[in-house]
């Protein structure tokens, strides 16, 4: 099970939201290339970033510091957050993602998902983020009439390898991830899954890696690294 930490980006900072209000936002860092390295140093596969800008807006707005991490690390990263077009798509890999994360657009442009799948295979992933077990979009702030469950079928269809799954009650809380929902999503769609939202500590961690024998591939870890109730280096090292 990948521990991929989070970097979420507003205006060039590294900060972390409560269940995505931007009302209640915590700085980490000013300097989100630096924390990466950090991150990276520490022995993390991959890091998970996130526009917070592009996902209120519609469209990425941190693009440049995108760029400078990608040049700062030698990782893969995935990016999540306002990515609505095909020209969007490449424009974020051009910058050095390697894994594009789509969200709202699985709600509002099914074709574009379709059609970046077909070009560019496992490089795409849908964010599949749940509020009260309906879909949410538009960085959260409101819901559509449709389950994770069956927005999870619909891109399965499609050709979607991987969901990103974050239940939003739980993001940025500390309050521990939601276990029963990831197995469902796991057990019912048979699709590689990478949870969020809630990692409070390590028993945490070991709940989520029972869950690698239905799927499970990684967990994304936010607040708890910033705040130091995870240490990364020894959760690497525990659940290898």
């Amino acid at each position: 099970m990948l521990i991929i930490p989070a970097i979420d980006l507003r205006e060039g900072q590294c900060v972390r939201l409560i269940q995505g209000d931007p009302r209640q936002t915590t700085v980490f860092s000013d300097d989100p290339v630096e924390m990466a390295k950090q991150w990276v140093d520490m022995g993390a596969p991959m890091l998970h970033l996130v526009d917070l800008d592009g996902a209120f807006v519609g469209a990425p707005q941190n693009l440049e510091v995108v760029h400078q991490i990608a040049e700062a690390v030698e990782v893969p990263l995935q990016l999540g957050g306002g990515i609505r077009s095909m020209e969007m798509v490449q424009k974020v890999m051009d910058a050095g993602v390697e894994r594009v994360i789509l969200g709202t657009a699985a709600i509002a442009e099914p074709d574009l998902v379709q059609a970046a799948c077909r070009e560019h295979g496992e490089r795409i992933a849908v964010g599949i983020d749940s509020k009260d077990g309906l879909v949410a979009v538009e960085g959260w702030e409101s819901t559509v009439e449709k389950t994770f469950l069956e927005l999870g079928q619909e891109v399965k269809d499609w050709g979607v390898t991987r969901i990103i799954f974050t239940d939003t009650r739980r993001d940025g809380t500390m309050k521990g991830p939601n276990i029963e929902s990831t197995r469902l999503v796991a057990e019912k769609l048979g699709l590689k899954i990478i949870a969020a939202g809630g990692v409070s500590d390590m028993n945490d961690l070991f709940s989520l890696k029972e869950l690698e024998a239905v799927g499970l591939e990684g967990v994304i870890i936010g607040k708890a690294l910033y705040m130091g109730t995870v240490d990364l280096e020894e959760a690497i090292r525990l659940l290898k």
